[in-house]
Parts: C-alpha cells; sequence; structure tokens
C-alpha cells in the first residue's frame, strides 16, 4: 500500500470509529476519484496516431457534462465497441484495434472520464453506461462490445439494460458493483458498519429514488438475455480474482469461459490467446434462428473449457 492509500485509509477509519456514516462521508469521495492517467505505451503510439478523434459529451457523475475522447478505426456497418476499466484508457487496445481492423471491423474506443485524454475528475460505471448509449444512437446495433476489467462490468450490465449487442466478450470483469466495494474496503481497511453505510451513500448519490440498484449493476443478479458471451480471465489476476469469471459463467448459461495464465489484469490485453479468441468469437456467424444460437453458444463452450492456456 502506497503512502497516499495509507493515509487515506487512516483518515477513513478514524472517521468511521466516530460515525459509519462520517466514515463513509471520508470514503466516498475516494471511491470514484480516478488517479493521473496512465501514459500510452510508446508501441501504441502508431495506432493511436491513426485513429479518427472527435469528442462526446455525456453527463458525468455529476451531471454537469463531461467531454470524452473518442476514437474510431477502419469503416462500416460492423461496430465493435471496445470499454477499457478504471484507471485505464483506449490505447491499452491498440493491439486489438489493428486485428479487427484487419477483419474489416469499424472500431471505436473511448477514454472514459478522468481516464487518458478526457476531462473531468470523477467517474463511475454510470458514464460507460451513458457512452455506449450514445455511441448506440451514432451506430446502431453493435457487432460486439469488449469490455475489460470495470469496462466488462459495464458492458454486461449495459447489454443486459438494452443496449444491442451481437456479441459480449469480457476479460479480467468482476461480477458486480458488490465486489469494487468489497475491493475497496479491503485496501482502505475501514469496518463492516463503514462499508455498509458507503454502499448506502453510494446509492443515494448515484442513483437517487433506486432502491436496490446494486440489483442491475450485477452481472449475477440480472444476466444478459441470451446474447452470445465470452469471459475470458487469467488465473493469476491480483486485481480482479479468476473467481468472479465462473460468477459471471453461471449467471449466464451457453457463455465461453477462457482461462489463461501468465498475463495478469493488463498484460492479458496484448496476449495472443487473448486476440485470438477475441477475433474468432467476433467473427462467428450470427446464428439465424434460436436453435442455431443454442448450437453456437454451446459447442464452443465444451472446447474452450477444456483448455486453459
Amino acid at each position: 500500500m502506497n503512502i497516499a492509500l495509507s493515509l487515506a485509509g487512516a483518515g477513513v477509519r478514524a472517521a468511521g470509529s466516530l460515525s459509519p456514516r462520517w466514515g463513509a462521508a471520508a470514503a466516498m469521495p475516494l471511491f470514484a476519484r480516478v488517479d493521473r492517467p496512465r501514459p500510452v505505451r510508446p508501441e501504441d503510439v502508431p495506432t493511436m496516431w491513426r485513429a479518427r478523434r472527435s469528442m462526446l459529451r455525456v453527463p458525468g457523475v455529476t451531471g454537469s457534462g463531461v467531454d470524452l475522447a473518442l476514437y474510431e478505426w477502419g469503416a462500416g456497418n460492423r461496430t465493435v465497441v471496445l470499454a477499457h476499466g478504471w484507471d485505464g484508457r483506449a490505447s491499452q487496445f491498440a493491439t486489438l484495434v489493428r486485428e479487427l481492423v484487419a477483419e474489416r471491423y469499424h472500431v471505436v474506443a473511448f477514454d472514459a472520464p478522468a481516464h487518458g485524454d478526457s476531462g473531468g475528475r470523477h467517474t463511475y460505471l454510470v458514464d460507460w453506461r451513458d457512452v455506449l448509449a450514445a455511441l448506440q444512437e451514432r451506430h446502431g446495433r453493435f457487432a460486439a462490445v469488449v469490455g475489460h476489467s470495470f469496462g466488462g462490468l459495464a458492458a454486461l450490465v449495459s447489454v443486459a439494460g438494452g443496449i444491442q449487442a451481437d456479441r459480449v466478450v469480457t476479460v479480467a470483469a468482476p461480477a458486480a458493483a458488490e465486489t469494487l466495494l468489497t475491493q475497496f474496503q479491503s485496501m482502505l481497511r475501514y469496518s463492516d458498519r463503514t462499508s455498509d453505510a458507503l454502499g448506502q451513500l453510494f446509492a443515494r448519490t448515484y442513483f437517487p429514488g433506486d432502491a436496490d440498484p446494486f440489483a442491475w449493476l450485477s452481472a449475477v443478479r440480472r444476466p444478459l438475455p441470451g446474447t452470445p458471451l465470452l469471459v475470458i480471465h487469467d488465473d493469476g489476476d491480483r486485481r480482479v480474482p479468476f473467481a468472479e469469471a465462473p460468477r459471471i459463467v453461471d449467471a449466464n448459461p451457453g457463455s465461453q469461459l477462457l482461462s489463461t495464465s501468465g498475463f495478469g489484469h493488463n498484460r492479458i490485453l496484448t496476449a495472443d490467446p487473448f486476440l485470438d479468441a477475441v477475433v474468432e468469437f467476433v467473427t462467428e456467424p450470427v446464428p439465424t434462428s434460436p436453435r442455431d444460437a443454442e448450437v453456437t453458444r454451446a459447442e464452443p463452450r465444451r472446447q474452450t473449457e477444456a483448455v486453459a492456456i
């Protein structure tokens, strides 16, 4: 734990010892705050320079509006949207972008609020959902949505909530928003009473009037509507435990699970097993009937689960 995080945790614990509500109030700004954007890797710079850049405005968690950096490659009506994770940026998908453009897909990626080249200092999953909704208005139904980590959870809850996509791919994704609150608690080491108060404050702040927002911020409690799903996760992931992957798969019958080893949470995005699996999954013919859909979803699962790369 770094010094800043240690001090933050001490402050939250001190406030929580006086009152769980005070502890929650101290923790809340930290929960939605993003660190300084990670740099673009030198090897990804050429791909990012070739992107067609534009701006997309979304309400943001404060509702005052925030401008996001948007990137596009390729052309046509087969659009694949790439959603990065917390502390990530669009450039992390540069290798996958090249693969998908080679397959003649129109690829769209974005830097979420407070990430990459976008504005803002705070963000949460609602921003990813709003971006996907805005892109749907521009480009229509997606050929696929590929989400990494936090972006994977956003892809799942967004498609479950009505975003139209032929396929969904998650990599290193948590199964539910509660998982993120649990991880946040383990980082700052505050009490369960403060954690409960933070969950309530989170719901009131971001979802006023919603009695149980965690019910739809979950790929377990609200699975996809039969959309083909590929779940990829490294068994050595130290950021999001591998145990989250089978939770997602079990909640979405017919989904495929690919486990990898040795790539961790971020390096998996440039690993050949990930790239090959995504391209193969996205380029499969779209099922034309319920029976075709069952065969398409069930058969690859038996093959994929048999091999851990």
